[in-house]
């Protein structure tokens, strides 16, 4: 793993190597490699380092912030069409407006006030934004997401109150835990629920992710590098 990040000449050839692996884990579990999405988290990373990615033909790109978003992507959604932004960080009810303009996946639904802002402003734009339910697997106080013995009562009010088309869960096993027991219950708990995607894997485990059934990895550090100090 890189301790600094990546110069923007080298931006291709780890993407390269990072979607090949991908390849390899889904082909070596039996599953055919289009399966699974890979989506290049470029959060706190400058436009300049993540050109060379979109440059190399790559489209789906993840986010941490609403503001830094519309900061970065405006001018390279004009020059590089057709990209996908995922929201992967914390929602605020009040930037949902924002996010559905923004986000054409939001990874982050957690609690029924997001839902519900965010069910408004779909309905209100017209957009068919692609909504994940953040699960907090490892009932971490200190993390967002519904715990797993809620996830089944939010997904109904989601989908049967909201009239929300929930398309995926997605999760961030505890940094000291094996991931494989947390994927393995996410992928439990959308099966139960009819659920089909499931976004969970980053740089670190995204091979385990997708051998437990994982439909889209979220890796950065491997294609960018470490994440620039925050000022």
């Amino acid at each position: 793993m890189a301790d600094t990040e990546t110069a923007p000449d080298d931006v291709p050839a780890r993407l390269a190597a990072v979607a090949a692996q991908v390849a390899r884990s889904a082909r070596d579990v039996g599953r055919d490699p289009g399966s699974v999405s890979l989506v290049a988290v470029s959060k706190t990373h400058a436009a300049a380092v993540v050109a060379p990615a979109l440059e190399a033909g790559h489209r789906a790109f993840g986010e941490n912030r609403v503001q830094e978003t519309k900061g970065k992507w405006l001018e390279l959604r004009e020059r590089f069409p057709g990209v996908e932004l995922h929201l992967i960080g914390p929602l605020q009810s009040n930037k949902a407006r924002e996010a559905v303009e923004l986000f054409d996946v939001i990874e982050t639904v957690d609690r029924p006030k997001i839902a519900e802002a965010l069910a408004a402003e779909i309905a209100r734009a017209g957009r068919a934004v692609k909504l994940f339910v953040e699960v907090n697997t490892g009932a971490e106080p200190q993390k967002a997401g519904v715990l797993p013995g809620d996830a089944d009562a939010f997904l109904k009010h989601c989908r049967d109150a909201l009239g929300l088309d929930v398309a995926g869960l997605m999760c961030i096993p505890p940094a000291d835990e094996q991931a494989s027991p947390h994927f393995a219950l996410l992928a439990k708990i959308a099966a139960a629920n009819g659920v089909p995607g499931l976004s969970m894997g980053m740089s670190s485990d995204f091979e385990l992710g997708i051998q437990l059934g994982a439909t889209h990895v979220r890796v950065g550090t491997a294609i960018f590098g470490a994440r620039p100090p925050l000022r």
